[in-house]
Parts: C-alpha cells; structure tokens; sequence
C-alpha cells in the first residue's frame, strides 16, 4: 500500500502533468474516448448575410436559427481567400495559401500535407467525408483515388467538383466505379453523413465527419421545385449595393439561391434531430460554414474572389458541447479560414503542429484572452475564372480587414476603403478622401505590418504561378478536364 503523503504527491505530480499547457492550445491530454466528435457542415458560396439569424428579409432558415440560438457566432468570419479550393486547402491545413500553395482552383493540395484528417486519426479518431473535395486537381469527374490523395480521410463517398445537383457523381470508398447520387445530391449526401454517423453510435472512439455540399453555389435554379416555389423573384428585397440594371436577373438568381439555403436549412435540421436521438448531440462539436459568398448582383458582380463583404464573409457557427463550458454567443473577432483547424483542435484537446499557422480561438472562447482576431487578410494572390484579369478586370490584392472597416491595396497602390460600421453596403469608396487620410495611412501601416508577419511579398500573381509550375490558359486561369 502506498503511504498517504507518497500517494498525495503522485495525484498531485499527475495533476500537474495533466495540466500542462501544449502549444498554442492550453490544451490537456484526455484519454481517446473521452474526446468530441467533430461534425463540419461546409457549405460551397452561402454569404454571412443569407441566413435568418443574420437578419436576411428574404430567407427563413429555422434550423440554422435553432442551431445559431446554441452555438457560437462569429458574426465577423470570413474566407482568406474567398474561392474554393484556396478555402478547402486552408480549412484542411490550417495555413494561408502562399503557404499551402493552392491558391487557385483546380491544383492538387500536396499529398505529404499535416492535414485535420491525418491528426485526428493519429489520436483515434475515425474520419469520414461525404461531398464535394476540389483540391485534388486530376479532373473534375475523376476518382480522388484511395491512399494519400484522400488527406488522411479513411470513409469516403466524395467527388472532386460538380454542380451538377441532380445528376452528381460521386466514388464510394474503395469502388473505382463511377456512380451517381440519387435524386438532389444535398438530400443524398445528407442521408450518408448520417449512416455514417450513426453507424459511429457505438464505437468507442470519436468521429470527424467533413459534410461538403455543392450548394447553393449556382446553377441557381435546380433546387427540388416544393423549395423553388416559396420563393417569387418579385417579392426578393434587394440589397442596396445592387445596380438598377440588374435587379430583375438578381431577383430572378436570388429567388433560386434561397430555394437551395432553404433545402440546406432542412438537412441541417435532420443531422442535428439525429444526433440528438442518438444522444450523440452532446458530444459532438458542429461548425457551420462556407467557403466562400456570392456577390450575387452586389456592386454590379457575381460570384467571389472580391475583397466585399457578400464575397468574403461567411457563415461562422461553432456548437459546442456543454461539457467543455463554452458559453454561446455572438462573438466579433475576426475568424479566418486557417483558424478553423487550430480551434477545432484545441477544442478536442489535440496538440496542433506546428505547420498550422492559424489562430487558436479556445483561449478567447474561455474568456481568457480578449486581443484576439482584431483584424485579419484577405487575399487574391492571382485573379482568375469568374474575375480573371482579362475578361473581368480582376486584379492582385491583399486587404485589411479589421471589426470596422475593409482597406485593401492592389499593385498600384491604396485601392479600397470602407467604414463598414457607417456603410454597410461598402457604397462610398473613402480612398483619397482628405478627411480619412491619417485613418488610410494608419491602416496602409497595419497591412504592411500584417504582409511582413506572413512572409508575403505581394508580388504579381505570375511570380508565384512561376514558384509552384501551375499552367495557365489564355485568362490566367488553371485549365481544367472533366
């Protein structure tokens, strides 16, 4: 028998061991089983401001509310990068994209890459992924093939990049067969993140499940014709940053795009009613979001890679369980795209490498930090697709963002600046405004300061085309095969 004394200096020295803070995280070794499960609901071009939480006039999203009611709300999120797979890699990763080097759609994220899925299973964690990948850049209808192009994901019913919602194709797990789900593929894709979940139910180890959805990116108006029916493109309010000749094809877009939030919304409903039936709710951390918005007719635009808000904010939602005494709420620092995997990580108690660049927000979350996410980047390394230079007049930027306003600079200089708090609809440019200047000049400051932080050059989307080999058509955009 263990003398008392002896015995209480082996529980403290225990304590103290269990304690100990790891990086970046103040996180605590626990055993395996006790960790959460890890559900991300990933949406492809759903806008921060597309949602009934967030106060859009057109759209009931009661699920989403529901969920929003339980969760934390990072109300200022958005996407670093707002394009694909530059968000998907970063998601992954938990690096910006000069760093990760997928900085344009359709290019292969590198293989030997410290992913979310390769740590978690590392700590036993069984990982699943259900939808859309686009970060593997062999063809957007071919196999993403078994083995290290999967990133760490050992359950897999996925396919590479399709908004084909109807007729969408998918690889089932080791099946090279090419198939197709049944019916819209947001329903089907929904039904089998359940059945995997649930097939988890009695497992005595935790699950990551990555629910990638297509939706409601366009094509607009394929969403099952009940969710296309509540919406009348007459009766759509429109934001005013939206010029008067294309208010009828906005009203026309939009009322499809809220038929696909509206089908999100229900399915989202579904995973959480059976979560909590299984009495799995309790356990498991959700986070809700998207890769990016949709301009969608906002300042004369469609689509993303834009520095304004419709683009680059997202939906930002964190349900975490109660036994980690997180307090819901709306939260205001500014959430990015890298620091989606280092939180998730701290949150489960998992030590994050030291490849992750992001910030973890579990101190913040506590209440133990309180000078986190003030300000953050956004970024367009090399402009191309739907706002390639040629056609469209995209261009290079990088961009302060910070809780008021958006300032951002292209290669010729100061190029934007908005008072969010004052112009919400980022109508009146303040760049060269006498009145503004030391405010321009002090933000200018921050930015360099930010670019020199992260090792970023701003150079010419070329340089770095050169550095990573990615070849490019006639528009300076990655050319890709069915």
């Amino acid at each position: 028998m263990i003398p008392f004394k002896k015995l209480s200096l082996l529980v403290i020295g225990i304590t103290m061991l269990l304690s100990c803070n790891l990086k970046k995280g103040n996180t605590t070794q626990v055993t395996k089983e006790s960790k959460p499960n890890v559900l991300i609901i990933l949406a492809d071009q759903w806008r921060a401001q597309a949602t009934g939480y967030a106060g859009d006039p057109n759209v009931k999203t009661p699920a989403l509310d529901s969920l929003a009611a339980m969760s934390v709300n990072f109300k200022n999120a958005v996407s670093g990068m707002p394009v694909c797979s530059p968000f998907k890699a970063s998601l992954l990763t938990g690096q910006r994209p000069l760093t990760h080097g997928v900085f344009m759609n359709d290019v292969q994220l590198d293989t030997n890459a410290v992913t979310m899925a390769k740590i978690l299973a590392k700590e036993g964690y069984s990982t699943g992924f259900v939808g859309k990948w686009h970060i593997d850049g062999h063809g957007r209808l071919q196999n993403v093939m078994p083995g290290n192009r999967r990133q760490g994901f050992q359950f897999w019913m996925g396919n590479e990049c399709t908004h084909n919602y109807n007729g969408s194709v998918y690889y089932d797990n080791d099946d090279p067969k090419r198939k197709i789900w049944k019916g819209y593929d947001t329903f089907a894709q929904t039904d089998a993140a359940i059945n995997y979940m649930n097939d988890r139910k009695l497992a005595n180890n935790p699950f990551l499940m990555l629910l990638s959805y297509g939706t409601p990116h366009a094509p607009y108006h394929s969403a099952p014709k009940e969710y296309r029916d509540l919406f009348n493109p007459d009766d759509i309010k429109l934001r005013e940053n939206v010029p008067v000749n294309m208010k009828k094809k906005v009203r026309e877009d939009l009322a499809g795009y809220y038929a696909h939030i509206t089908a999100l919304d229900d399915m989202i409903g579904k995973v959480v009613r059976n979560l909590r039936k299984n009495s799995q709710l309790d356990n498991t951390i959700i986070v809700v979001t998207a890769d990016h918005g949709d301009l969608l007719g906002s300042h004369g635009a469609y689509k993303k890679q834009q520095p304004y808000n419709e683009s680059a904010g997202v939906p930002m939602l964190y349900y975490i369980p109660e036994k980690l005494k997180i307090t819901p709420g709306i939260k205001d620092a500014l959430m990015n795209s890298e620091d989606i995997l280092p939180t998730i990580l701290a949150l489960c108690d998992v030590t994050i490498p030291n490849t992750v660049e992001g910030i973890n927000y579990r101190p913040y979350l506590e209440g133990k930090e309180k000078n986190v996410g003030e300000s953050t980047l956004l970024t367009c390394v090399q402009p191309f697709g739907q706002w390639n230079k040629v056609q469209h007049g995209g261009k290079e930027y990088r961009a302060l963002k910070t809780k008021r306003y958006t300032y951002a600079k292209d290669l010729d200089g100061p190029w934007l600046l908005f008072d969010d708090e004052k112009d919400p609809y980022q109508m009146n440019n303040l760049i060269g405004n006498v009145a503004y200047a030391s405010l321009q000049k002090e933000l200018d400051k921050k930015l360099i300061e930010r670019l020199v932080e992260t090792e970023d050059d701003f150079l010419p989307g070329m340089e770095y085309i050169k550095k990573w080999g990615y070849p490019l058509d006639a528009t300076g955009t990655v050319p890709y095969t069915q």
